[in-house]
């Protein structure tokens, strides 16, 4: 397995060296940077793409949780933070682990050996990425359908679950955004925002919007903003 990248948003420097000390025994991971604040994180994150992200949730200005929420690509997760009311509330945004300050160190451990066959299956499933021609198989409930991947015309995160438009038909699945989206094939699907990732066949009509976005209508109806940061690349994706 390749080594794993992560990097440490936290704003206390003290807890930032004791996750590095903690980590020196566990060599598989690599700390490739380190944030203060969330806006730094957002744009270390954004270029560094990490693997994981050991992240505090109390800060200054912004918390860990509107960090998340300002990310279209989420890495893998593992809160650390003081206070235990936000256990729950953390595996809304898929967090892998949750670990309280001070951090035991048999805890990490733990954590850490349970992170290491989580990212090898992980890997694994990654190279299986789908055509735009391939079967795949939805069940909810009592209901099971039989689509071709390219029928489907937006996958929109909804918790913990992802809901997916096709025909008349929107079943949820228990799948992140991200794990549906290291699936796909590229030049089909767009990462439109953190929320939806759209067939950009079923594409009717593109609008400017504000502040740099761009809007773009459906063949069900359903109207997706892109977000600014993805706008740019929506347009060189299109461009002839």
């Amino acid at each position: 397995m390749s080594k794993i990248t992560a990097i440490i948003v936290e704003d206390s420097r003290l807890a930032r060296v004791e996750l590095k000390e903690l980590l020196k025994n566990h060599k598989e991971i690599k700390v490739i940077a380190e944030a203060e604040n969330v806006d730094k994180a957002f744009q270390l994150i954004t270029e560094k793409n990490p693997t994981l992200i050991f992240l505090d949730i109390n800060m200054p200005e912004k918390d860990g949780f509107q960090l998340l929420e300002m990310l279209d690509k989420i890495p893998i997760v593992v809160f650390t933070t003081a206070y235990d009311e936000y256990a729950i509330k953390s595996f809304e945004y898929n967090a892998f682990d949750y670990l309280l300050k001070p951090i035991n160190k048999d805890r990490f451990a733990k954590t850490i050996h349970k992170l290491l066959p989580f990212l090898e299956k992980k890997q694994k499933e990654d190279i299986k990425v789908l055509t735009k021609n391939s079967q795949i198989f939805i069940k909810e409930g009592e209901k099971c359908w039989m689509i071709a991947l390219k029928e489907i015309i937006l996958f929109e995160i909804i918790g913990n679950y992802t809901r997916v438009f096709f025909e008349n038909n929107k079943p949820m699945i228990y799948k992140s955004l991200n794990q549906v989206e290291e699936k796909l094939p590229k030049g089909l699907f767009f990462r439109a925002n953190r929320q939806q990732i759209i067939n950009l066949q079923e594409i009717t009509k593109v609008t400017p919007w504000f502040n740099g976005k761009l809007k773009v209508n459906l063949t069900n109806d359903v109207e997706v903003e892109i977000s600014r940061r993805r706008s740019l690349e929506f347009r060189q994706t299109l461009e002839f």
